[in-house]
């Protein structure tokens, strides 16, 4: 016969999720708080060689470098180099030195900057695409009457709705 297992000495359910309040570096005080120190650090690194080889390979698969810049920053932020908002104030400039590598080494990359516009233009031209679609199938099914244009209709009693609805009173 098997002895029963203590119940009482099992660890709380999430235990393993939570640790001491400072024990994690982005909860202590960060190495760097001015700007320029963080860019230092970060320009240090990507001079290297290995550096150099990882981004031009990541760059020929087609990553966005904007992405590469907020993974690189937000490694910062988790190893407490720096807080978040510097990190981001330090995204351009990580942007454009990857972007001088990349010319210095003649790799065609992609910056992921332009690409923002061009879907901010394809979306904006294919919201008033879709719109002027409804509108020409609007007039064909209202006999050639623009949307524009306010119809004017015969003053009509208010209908009686009914309560609809889950909770809604029912009239007996």
């Amino acid at each position: 016969m098997e002895t029963p297992q203590h119940k009482f000495n099992a660890p709380i359910p999430g235990e393993s999720l939570t640790a001491e309040l400072g024990s994690r570096p982005w909860q202590r005080p960060p190495q760097y708080s001015d700007i320029n120190e963080i860019v230092e650090d970060y320009v240090t690194k990507m001079n290297t060689d290995e550096f150099s080889k990882q981004l031009a390979d990541t760059m020929e698969m087609g990553i966005p470098l904007t992405t590469l810049a907020n993974s690189i920053q937000l490694a910062g932020v988790m190893q407490g180099k720096h807080t978040v908002d510097t990190g981001i104030l330090v995204m351009p400039i990580l942007i454009e030195s990857m972007m001088a590598i990349g010319d210095a080494l003649g790799i065609k990359y992609n910056s992921g900057l332009e690409d923002d516009a061009n879907l901010l233009k394809n979306r904006d031209s294919l919201a008033h695409s879709s719109i002027m679609k409804l509108r020409k199938e609007k007039e064909k099914t209202e006999g050639q009457v623009p949307i524009s244009q306010p119809v004017e209709k015969e003053s009509e009693m208010p209908m009686k709705t009914e309560p609809m609805g889950l909770m809604s009173r029912r009239a007996e």
